[in-house]
């Protein structure tokens, strides 16, 4: 795994501040996927494909930049996401989404992209804090690159028979749906509404942190099985984060 050496990006000076860098060794990746497989196994009891007891890999592993956030009072990593670049992903076969989602007429846009994906955080660090840590490192590397766009996978509680993602995605759509010529298409969509069914949800933490900062929703949710959730295709022009996050952590005008 080729892994470049790179410097610590934010850390937020107060009592138990946090701080956020890209992983310098295979030693550090490996601790970002410990922390993702206590998480998706452990936590969501997700079925993972992975061959080493106790991580969380994949083929695009190799391929991508793992962001860590730690808690400089232990050295503990306590939240994590991984980068994969479009140049990147040419050599991987693709982006994590396109097996989720037909993301052809996206892709047409002029500009780069890069997507985010695994993110997750220790139970005890969800909080607001922590989601900015790794937005911040973020900013920096979208500024870096000059990427136009962040593309992911949102996971959302598929609640009773589906009903709540389904209810989710129809309150969130008549303002942050994207226009016909931006829409990703599942490829495992969920079964059509059962009415019977209770619609209770609530909005995760990471798909709040996306629409904050301007996303829009590209789509109807796609099943994912193995993580028993319902996944929403998120697109965020980068401009809304250089803008929002630039001036707070880089001291850009």
């Amino acid at each position: 795994m080729n892994i470049q050496s790179q410097a610590i990006l934010a850390d937020l000076k107060r009592p138990g501040s946090l701080s956020v860098a890209f992983a310098c060794s295979p030693a550090e990746v490996r601790e970002a996927q410990r922390l993702r497989y206590e998480i998706f196994a452990g936590e969501m009891a997700a079925r993972l494909h992975t061959l080493t007891p106790d991580l969380d890999h994949d083929d695009l592993d190799e391929h991508c930049r793992h962001l860590l956030v730690r808690d400089n009072a232990t050295g503990q990593v306590v939240g994590c996401t991984r980068v994969l670049t479009d140049r990147q992903a040419q050599q991987a076969g693709g982006f994590y989404s396109q097996g989720e989602f037909d993301i052809s007429q996206i892709l047409a846009s002029p500009g780069r992209f890069m997507e985010i994906g695994r993110t997750c955080v220790r139970a005890d660090y969800r909080n607001g804090a922590t989601i900015t840590a790794l937005w911040s490192g973020l900013a920096e590397f979208i500024a870096e690159h000059d990427f136009d766009y962040l593309i992911g996978c949102a996971s959302v509680p598929l609640g009773e028979r589906g009903a709540g993602a389904h209810a989710l995605f129809g309150d969130l759509a008549p303002r942050y749906l994207s226009a016909d010529h931006l829409r990703a298409y599942p490829l495992n969509p969920l079964p059509p509404r059962d009415e019977s069914a209770e619609a209770r949800y609530s909005i995760p933490p990471l798909l709040k942190a996306y629409l904050r900062v301007g996303a829009l929703i590209c789509g109807e949710p796609c099943h994912d099985p193995d993580f028993q959730v319902a996944d929403l295709f998120i697109l965020l022009s980068t401009s809304n984060v250089e803008r929002r996050y630039a001036r707070h952590f880089m001291g850009r005008s």
